[in-house]
């Protein structure tokens, strides 16, 4: 399959897919006579493997990683486990910031009048 046909069966802009293959993520299984990445099955699970994994915001590092234990048969569950747990730490700690946020401007929203004086207590804070 060609890398259009790749990104389209995988969900992953071409530009997306020939990246992952120049960083050597997800490389093309051969490539055709006049030069053109040429992804059969394999690769294309890998492709939508790491189009997922991104999906959830692991890194290319993890990713990385996560393929590796992907592709080895007697990998641990433990090691796939902890990548994922570190990974859930992450999300819930933005979404703690993101909740801090929140509340601070949904309090400074709440504090301004929003009519014509130009008292704001949003602009008083900011500077």
């Amino acid at each position: 399959m060609n890398i259009s046909g790749a990104a389209k069966a995988a969900g992953l802009p071409v530009k997306t897919v020939r990246y992952y293959a120049d960083i050597g993520l997800v490389q093309p299984s051969a490539r055709t006579a006049a030069g053109y990445r040429d992804y059969d099955e394999a690769a294309m699970r890998k492709l939508s493997f790491v189009g997922r994994a991104r999906g959830f915001g692991f890194s290319i590092a993890q990713c990385r990683e996560l393929l590796g234990l992907y592709q080895d048969e007697h990998r641990s569950s433990a090691e796939v486990k902890q990548i994922a747990s570190a990974r859930l730490d992450d999300i819930r700690a933005k979404q703690r910031e993101l909740q801090a946020l929140h509340d601070e401007l949904e309090h400074l929203v709440g504090a301004c009048c929003g009519d014509e004086r130009p008292d704001c207590p949003i602009i008083d804070y900011l500077s």
